[in-house]
Parts: C-alpha cells; sequence; structure tokens
C-alpha cells in the first residue's frame, strides 16, 4: 500500500471541504479550467466509459441563459460564481467505447441493443465524474457549490436542444465568500451507515 497523503491534502479534499453559497468577485481562466478536467478525467469509470460531459458557464451571456432555469434560491450563487458547470450525461457515450475500452470489442453494441443499460450506466458514471470534478476543484485551490435546484428540462432544451445530453447537475466554481458559509452538518457516524461483513 502506497502511504496516506498528508493531513493538508485530507483536510482541502474533504475534513475541512464546505459547500459555498456565495462567491467573490474573482474570475477562472480557461486555462485552470482545463487544468481541471485534465485532473479529474483519471477518475475510474465502468469501461473506461466517460459519459460526462461538462459546460463551463462562465460569461454575462451563458449566465443570462441558464439562470432563468435555477430555483430562486440558487440564482444569486450561480451569478456570483466565477463558473457554474453544467454536468450532464452523454446519453451515447458507447460510440466511444472502441477507442476509450479497446480490450472489448463488442463493447459498444452491448449498450447500444440495450437502451436501459445504456442509461443506467450512463447515469451512475456521469454523477461519479462530478463528483471528481468537485474534489479535484478543491485539490486546485477553487471553492465549489454543488446544486441540484434547477429545472433539468429548461437546461436540456437551452444548452443540449438535440437530445444527446442530458443535465445531471450544476457545481459553482470559484473564490468563495467565507461570510455565506453555513455552520457545518454532522456526519452519520460508521455504525449508522456501513457494515464489515
Amino acid at each position: 500500500m502506497r502511504p496516506p497523503l498528508d493531513d493538508t491534502a485530507l483536510d482541502i479534499a474533504f475534513r475541512e471541504a464546505r459547500t459555498h453559497y456565495g462567491f467573490r468577485d474573482v474570475t477562472i481562466d480557461e486555462a485552470t479550467l482545463r487544468r481541471l478536467y485534465d485532473l479529474l478525467k483519471w477518475g475510474p469509470t465502468s469501461m473506461n466509459s466517460q459519459p460526462a460531459r461538462y459546460v463551463f458557464v462562465t460569461s454575462l451571456a451563458g449566465k443570462s441563459r441558464l439562470l432563468p432555469a435555477l430555483s430562486e434560491g440558487n440564482r444569486d450563487k450561480a451569478r456570483e460564481a466565477a463558473a457554474t458547470v453544467i454536468v450532464a450525461t452523454d446519453t451515447r457515450f458507447y460510440e466511444h467505447l472502441p477507442s476509450q475500452f479497446p480490450d472489448s470489442p463488442n463493447a459498444r453494441a452491448r449498450f447500444a441493443d440495450d437502451p436501459a443499460r445504456a442509461a443506467d450506466t450512463a447515469w451512475r458514471n456521469a454523477t461519479l465524474q462530478g463528483g471528481y470534478l468537485i474534489v479535484a476543484a478543491r485539490m486546485l485551490g477553487l471553492d465549489v457549490g454543488p446544486m441540484s435546484g434547477f429545472d433539468r428540462f429548461m437546461v436540456d432544451e437551452e444548452f443540449f436542444p438535440d437530445g444527446r445530453y442530458q443535465s445531471n447537475f450544476l457545481v459553482n466554481l470559484g473564490e468563495g465568500d467565507p461570510a455565506s458559509l453555513r455552520p457545518r452538518g454532522p456526519r452519520l457516524a460508521f455504525d449508522e451507515v456501513a457494515e464489515v461483513v
């Protein structure tokens, strides 16, 4: 086994990580967003399927398209954040399997011929990749505020009108305003949620 990361890294990624509800007026350049993707892409997915797709909404024009789909309580958060990422699912992710999972020559057909299996695999793994995005952003020094309060159908109509991609959840990125933090909620204990068999 490798030695564990030091406490500073563990604090950044998890123990001291917080959901930010407000952000300072600081921008994120495209190079940082590319660096973020270049880190999160290494997180494992089933059959290396990589079904997540990302829209980094940073411009005023982009935000004006996104904000109407958000619940009232989420609009200011997204307006203030340097970027709001739409984490979406590619419903035809399997088209990339011949190059991304060449060990299984029939991988593409397995999903193309079974829409229910494809949808289940895509949703699960795109959600997992969204989690990687959150942790990777924190490791790069960004503050994060994931959100689910939005009209998915409005977002899909506005950003993915051909129907291939489907929005899953949103993640605000930027420099968080410490004044926006709420008291940290408790976490369930190991014995409440887990067992070793």
